[in-house]
């Protein structure tokens, strides 16, 4: 009987430790990295659960405004108005870097379509440009694939290509999602453009060069490094300053050694 007073005693005085559960929501173009990541981290950190989620960069950066994660993921930078809403709240921290592409469809690549100029990107955008014939390739209309207003790549292609984050793209005929999502529709198609991560490029899914001053510029990391891509962008992870101790080591992580592998390893472009 003393044996087992004793025994609850003992139970008593040390308590297990709750696991503690963080929420990382936002980009899917950073998900591939977090997640990675988070499996790595929760070996050595066994009470620690990372729960990634997606549905764009401003899924993330809403998160963050409303206090309903405890990480945001954006592929692109925090506008001035987002920024006034998180009020200072959040450190804004660039994990790694990419290029975003401009994708066709195998069928479209191997009919001789290797390079575009921004010209020529924003007028098919714009709907000026239906047919991929008008550019040297086959006689096929083009279905132009767009992204949801809220995803990243979307903000950092229309600027770069339409001049506006939040410009129109009036020759759309398919609104995608997520980069999974939309590169299984082109991956399906004779005839698509779209736009992705670099990461995401496949033997069905091909990146052609962008023109920039008569060069082709492949989206390629390299390219990114050296600044000759025109369509590149950071990958950021949003910290709020109050976050808990897991949270803040989870991120410094990401920033070491082994994170920036996991970076090099999705196919970005590591900050150190």
């Amino acid at each position: 009987m003393k044996y087992v007073l004793f025994t609850a005693s003992l139970l008593f005085a040390l308590p297990l430790q709750a696991a503690e559960n963080i929420s990382a929501v936002g980009s899917t173009t950073v998900l591939p990295v977090i997640s990675q990541a988070a499996a790595v981290f929760h070996t050595a950190h066994p009470d620690v659960n990372i729960l990634v989620s997606g549905g764009g960069s401003g899924v993330g950066v809403a998160a963050m405004i409303q206090g309903t994660a405890q990480l945001g993921m954006a592929s692109r930078d925090i506008s001035p108005e987002e920024n006034v809403k998180l009020k200072g709240k959040i450190e804004n921290i660039v994990i790694a870097s990419d290029a975003v592409a401009v994708v066709v469809s195998k069928a479209v690549y191997l009919s001789g379509v290797h390079a575009l100029s921004l010209t020529h990107i924003a007028d098919i955008y714009l709907g000026k440009i239906r047919n991929w014939k008008e550019l040297g390739g086959a006689d096929s209309r083009i279905l132009v694939i767009d992204k949801e207003a809220s995803r990243g790549t979307r903000h950092v292609f229309a600027k770069a290509v339409l001049g506006s984050a939040h410009a129109r793209a009036a020759g759309a005929s398919i609104i995608s999602g997520s980069n999974n999502e939309e590169q299984s529709i082109i991956s399906r198609s004779n005839n698509a453009i779209g736009m992705l991560s670099n990461a995401w490029l496949n033997d069905q899914v091909r990146g052609v060069d962008v023109i920039v001053d008569g060069k082709a510029i492949a989206p390629t990391i390299e390219h990114v490094r050296d600044g000759s891509y025109p369509i590149a962008r950071g990958l950021h992870v949003l910290l709020p300053k109050n976050a808990s101790k897991n949270t803040h080591d989870f991120v410094h992580f990401l920033l070491s050694h082994d994170g920036q592998a996991i970076v090099k390893k999705v196919g970005y472009l590591p900050v150190r």
